[in-house]
């Protein structure tokens, strides 16, 4: 297994290069940077004309580099973070990129396990319960949600749920975790509770797609593992029905779903980010767009990577659990 582990490593490595490669040139793309937002604040709000602000723009444009190629600028990026675990400095945050990952990524990151254990939980529960059943009415309309999660757009979801609690239910605490006596305080009960009033339609709706997925691929499999010979025979043996399935047929129609966990991780985080974005939240949602709207190209970067690197952890621990969980994968795969 440490074989295996450290091989499925080693592979990961030049993919993660390559990302960051990509990455970096479609962020540098469009035209601008930071020193022209600089520019277009000294004129907007500070009054200035165009040939001083201009010339303050150029002279931080040099001070900080951005003046060099593309290529140049990717290296100096990527060698501080081989070299020294340095991501670069913020120049909208005013504070080195690694303290504003800091800030926002476990947040993030905690949201969207907690998207991926109800998803997981709801949808398998949800997905057999329409396979045991199928053709009835609970089957339906388990299979009508399911159409729906995967179909309506979180952003869409997330919008009406604004236009609900701002325009119909007069709630004004939008854009924030907690209510202003909360904010640092320390945990108690009544804090959590807080918490969860705040947070709840980001979990909602990223939860709701995993689950229409988990509960769609769940009902899928395990109505043709039910078909199979030896659920049959297990039948035959005298088995009771919930025997049948919890013990023969679920965990057999599960493998799908255990390689689904390659990109579930990514899937619930690109959901928190989506809705995050429409609520405010202070989380990596925000600040990429935050970023790539004043040309912050250290900031943006660096999630992008982050997130690319997720899905990397993702895929690696769906070939551990499948090889687990099944022993042909670890004989073909000469896993010990």
């Amino acid at each position: 297994m440490l074989r295996f582990l450290l091989v499925r490593i080693a592979s990961a490595i030049p993919v993660l290069m390559i990302l960051s490669v990509v990455t970096f040139a479609i962020i540098q793309a469009p035209p601008g940077d930071y020193a022209d937002y600089i520019r277009s604040q000294l004129m907007n709000q500070g009054g200035a004309s165009f040939a001083q602000a201009d010339a303050q723009a150029q002279a931080y444009r040099q001070e900080h580099g951005l003046d060099k190629p593309m290529v140049v600028q990717y290296f100096n990026w990527i060698g501080g973070i081989v070299t020294k675990g340095d991501f670069g400095y913020s120049m909208f945050y005013n504070k080195p990129v690694a303290d504003v990952v800091g800030e926002r990524l476990p947040r993030t990151l905690l949201l969207a396990l907690v998207c991926h254990i109800l998803a997981s939980i709801l949808g398998i529960g949800f997905g057999i319960w329409a396979a045991t059943r199928q053709y009835s009415w609970i089957d339906s309309l388990l299979s009508g949600i399911s159409f729906l999660g995967m179909t309506v757009p979180r952003f869409l979801m997330a919008l009406i749920i604004v236009y609900i609690l701002v325009f119909q239910l007069n709630v004004s605490e939008i854009g924030s975790f907690y209510s202003p006596q909360y904010g640092g305080a320390p945990w108690s009960w009544g804090k959590f509770v807080d918490l969860v009033k705040h947070v709840w339609p980001v979990v909602a709706i990223a939860t709701f797609g995993g689950l229409a997925y988990n509960m769609r691929v769940m009902r899928g499999n395990l109505l043709d593992t039910l078909n199979a010979q030896y659920v049959e025979t297990a039948r035959a043996k005298g088995l009771s029905g919930g025997a049948v399935v919890m013990r023969h047929a679920v965990p057999n129609a599960l493998h799908p779903l255990v390689m689904y966990q390659g990109v579930v991780l990514p899937y619930m985080l690109t959901g928190e980010i989506e809705t995050a974005i429409i609520f405010a939240l202070p989380t990596v949602g925000p600040a990429i767009v935050g970023s790539m709207a004043v040309g912050d190209v250290y900031v943006t970067a660096t999630f992008m990577l982050v997130l690319s690197a997720t899905l990397i952890v993702g895929n690696i621990i769906a070939d551990i659990l499948l090889a687990l969980l099944d022993p042909r994968v670890r004989q073909q795969g000469g896993i010990n």
